[in-house]
């Protein structure tokens, strides 16, 4: 991280009062037990601007946590203060505001500030996402119309690829864009958009040319063109501090400036995002089943760090809980099946940190076993942290399935990260084939 990010996040030292909700305070961070300590391995610069993260989470994002939720509040102040400490252009490049940061420290970020509020942090992994996209695929104009303000989250982004009738199937999507002059004229859904109607960037797939991935392109749309509408906002189980709204084309004209690299090269882009250029893939005796999935590769990893946070935060809140509540006469903690629930807990969570890191690392090094490293790491983490998050629900028996208790939160929460950005069923059939794929 840059040294004035790094300045101002260290001057970060805002007094908030206390919620019960209130996770991480420097009492509490001394107290995690080394045996789950996720500092561990780590660099001294890592863990600086973990402990930032961390404290931010704690101090800014914790105690708003449920409010935001209940009244389904995009806290747009509080993501702008992420911003002023880097996080709104985590792995952008500096020269255009960004904070230049690896995959791996990214991985970081997002898993301390799940730790305040999950629902917040995975759009914030969102626009970091749409903001790398324009800092990585965008021209010198197009990265210097748009990256400064997205890194200051002076506007937001959101990312537009799934629509009514494809989701994981991305390659089938239906929105086209006709090109007359120096316009296309794009008509079209997009589904479940997080951000929609809010944001202010719009990096939406689109089909230029024929069916199948080589006739997708990608432009990015500004909000108030004309023909750019938004459905309702969607009643969701979780992800409540965040608005989704279908995001509608109808003859929106869009210049053709606004499109980041060449006509067909939607997927592609993804593609090189994945493998930093270095692995050139051919489509064409490529399924569309087996480029989309392959296509959302670069996006898993947030999704599943903000998983590891939540769980990260529930194994604390399990403990205390054992800790401190009593039936038959003694302490939860005493007993022996809790115990042993807990420890499963616990090794649960640092193997799910382990695997994630080894992957964003493999992400980071353009490596040939990074596309099934992160379906991996995607359906472990995912799978494996909702399971510890519902467990912990579990140990605060009836007292877990009350909103005075933050640990509902984050079952809700995480649940929909084992559908997002590719099932956990397609990742398993990304596993199976590289495997098969590589046994002659």
């Amino acid at each position: 991280m840059a040294m004035g990010t790094l300045s101002r996040v260290v001057r970060l030292s805002s007094c908030i009062s206390r919620s019960r909700r209130l996770i991480f305070n420097s009492t509490q961070r001394r107290g995690i037990a080394s045996c789950i300590d996720p500092s561990h391995g780590l660099s001294d610069e890592q863990k600086e601007f973990q402990k930032m993260a961390f404290d931010f989470a704690a101090h800014e994002m914790s105690p708003h946590m449920a409010e935001w939720d209940e009244k389904e509040i995009f806290p747009v102040e509080t993501m702008r203060k992420a911003a002023q400490l880097g996080f709104g252009g985590i792995y952008v490049q500096p020269e255009v505001g960004g904070s230049g940061l690896s995959r791996l420290d990214t991985s970081v970020i997002f898993e301390a500030l799940s730790t305040g509020c999950v629902s917040t942090t995975a759009y914030i992994s969102i626009h970091n996402m749409c903001n790398w996209m324009i800092d990585t695929f965008g021209n010198t104009e197009q990265r210097e119309k748009f990256c400064p303000e997205l890194c200051t989250m002076d506007k937001f982004a959101s990312y537009c690829l799934t629509e009514p009738g494809s989701g994981s199937d991305a390659a089938s999507l239906l929105t086209t864009a006709k090109l007359e002059g120096d316009h296309y004229i794009l008509n079209g859904s997009k589904a479940f958009i997080s951000g929609g109607g809010d944001t202010d960037v719009y990096i939406v797939m689109c089909r230029t040319g024929g069916k199948g991935p080589k006739g997708i392109s990608c432009v990015v749309v500004e909000k108030d063109t004309p023909g750019l509408s938004f459905g309702k906002k969607e009643k969701k189980v979780g992800w409540n501090s965040q608005p989704t709204r279908a995001v509608i084309l109808e003859d929106c004209h869009v210049p053709v400036t606004n499109r980041l690299g060449q006509e067909g090269q939607g997927f592609n882009i993804a593609m090189r995002g994945l493998n930093g250029g270095r692995i050139n893939i051919g489509f064409e005796n490529t399924t569309n089943a087996q480029v989309s999935a392959t296509f959302l590769h670069w996006v898993y990893l947030p999704a599943a760090s903000c998983s590891l946070g939540a769980a990260h935060a529930c194994v604390q809140l399990a403990r205390d809980h054992l800790l401190v509540r009593k039936q038959f006469g003694e302490a939860l903690s005493n007993n022996q099946f809790l115990q042993f629930k807990l420890a499963e807990m616990a090794t649960k969570l640092v193997a799910s940190r382990l695997l994630l890191r080894e992957a964003a690392v493999a992400l980071q090094e353009s490596r040939s076993d990074a596309v099934s490293l992160c379906s991996m790491a995607k359906l472990f983490v995912t799978d494996e942290c909702f399971n510890i998050c519902n467990q912990a629900l579990q140990m605060h028996g009836g007292y877990g399935y009350l909103k005075d208790y933050a640990v509902q939160q984050f079952v809700r929460d995480i649940r929909v990260h084992q559908i997002l950005e590719g099932t956990n069923e397609v990742m398993r059939m990304i596993i199976a084939r590289s495997l098969l794929s590589e046994s002659g």
